[in-house]
């Protein structure tokens, strides 16, 4: 797991997830929702993440999100052609 989090991001805990009374996993990123899981990915990622550590559960919510983020978005800076 050294050559994944290279800047320490998923020890900050950024990703959060909540349960709702029909198995809805409800994934929030800075306290934003950014995604529902239900069905088989819901159970899926409950069994998962009750086997990880803080960190691995961390991981595998970044992974769940796909390409919510990659670090690579632009700044805002405008581009002269």
């Amino acid at each position: 797991m050294d050559g994944i989090d290279k800047r320490n991001k998923l020890k900050e805990e950024i990703f959060s997830y909540r349960v709702s009374k029909d198995n809805k996993v409800f994934i929030s990123w800075y306290g934003k929702q950014i995604m529902i899981l239900k069905g088989k990915e819901s159970e899926k990622f409950l069994s998962k993440v009750s086997k990880a550590d803080r960190v691995e559960a961390q991981l595998i919510m970044a992974k769940i999100t796909g390409n919510f983020k990659r670090g690579n978005e632009k700044t805002g800076k405008i581009s002269r052609k």
